[in-house]
């Protein structure tokens, strides 16, 4: 019986190690779904804000108020396909997910969004 003194220990330090990854990837995870979020969020808002703009226009350029609302949102505005007499908006937006405990390296989430507005007519 003595040849397993401190196999408890072994095993205490393996089951502790093998729960400290777990949480490591959890944390992960919830990052990433954080970032894919928030990127899914500006793309809304960048996306009504252009559309808002053509069906609506106050002088202001659409794709610089999408930008201005992606940025709010802690985004980056990577595509606005927002045409002067279209009433619809595509754009794609980038949030950068940094910092991540077992994955090394940045990620980027990104999301697309397109909002068009319906006019009544006569």
């Amino acid at each position: 019986m003595t040849g397993q003194r401190g196999s408890v220990s072994v095993l205490l330090a393996v089951g502790i190690l093998i729960v400290l990854v777990l949480t490591m990837g959890v944390a992960d995870v919830g990052e990433v779904l954080l970032a894919r979020s928030r990127a899914r969020a500006a793309a809304d808002a960048a996306a009504l804000a252009a559309a808002d703009e053509l069906a609506l226009p106050t002088g202001a350029d659409p794709g610089a108020l999408a930008a201005e609302y992606a940025a709010r949102n802690g985004a980056t505005l990577t595509a606005c396909k927002c045409d002067v007499g279209t009433f619809e908006a595509d754009v794609a937006v980038t949030v950068h997910v940094d910092g991540l405990l077992l994955f090394a390296g940045a990620r980027d989430a990104v999301a697309r969004a397109r909002a068009v507005v319906d006019l009544p007519t006569g």
